[in-house]
């Protein structure tokens, strides 16, 4: 991974971050106001308090892919500690999908309309859990990487022997 691309990802996950961040201290501030609409049409503390969440399982997989790209710049990624960082993203997938389906639960209602809303939101809700399957898949390949690397290891080792 060449200098450039770590420093354009890395600058990246940092304004992700701090988005996240701002948008919960937002969230925040307006559960502490309590300035709901008069009318009543959304839920919008229970919005609110999934949004926070939404933005922490998103800083978890901001985290661990900073922690990843470290690991790939020193050439240790193709470890055993590795799965804990990948582990970490795969959950924060989910999480991210589990608080959109909440979100569009408490949407749902508002939508009886337009029921069309909602199967949207639903589908991107599959998507959302689709990544995490595509994330799922890519760290059996890093299993099969790293259970490689092990072996090559373990040969270079006995070959040392002999020679």
């Amino acid at each position: 991974m060449g200098k450039l691309s770590v420093a354009a990802l890395r600058a990246v996950l940092v304004v992700v971050l701090a988005g996240t961040v701002f948008v919960q201290a937002g969230m925040v501030w307006a559960l502490a106001g309590g300035n709901d609409p008069e009318d009543g049409s959304l839920p919008l503390t229970p919005l609110r308090v999934v949004t926070i969440l939404g933005m922490v399982s998103v800083q978890v997989a901001v985290v661990c892919v900073w922690r990843l790209v470290a690991m790939v710049r020193r050439g240790t990624v193709f470890s055993h500690a590795a799965f804990r960082y990948v582990n970490g993203v795969i959950g924060a997938i989910v999480a991210a999908a589990l608080a959109w389906f909440t979100v569009t639960a408490l949407n749902a209602p508002g939508q009886r309309d337009d029921p069309g809303v909602t199967v949207i939101m639903g589908g991107i809700g599959l998507a959302i859990l689709g990544v995490a399957l595509i994330v799922l898949v890519l760290r059996m390949l890093l299993a099969q990487a790293v259970a490689r690397d092990v072996e090559a290891a373990r040969m270079q080792a006995e070959l040392d022997e002999v020679i």
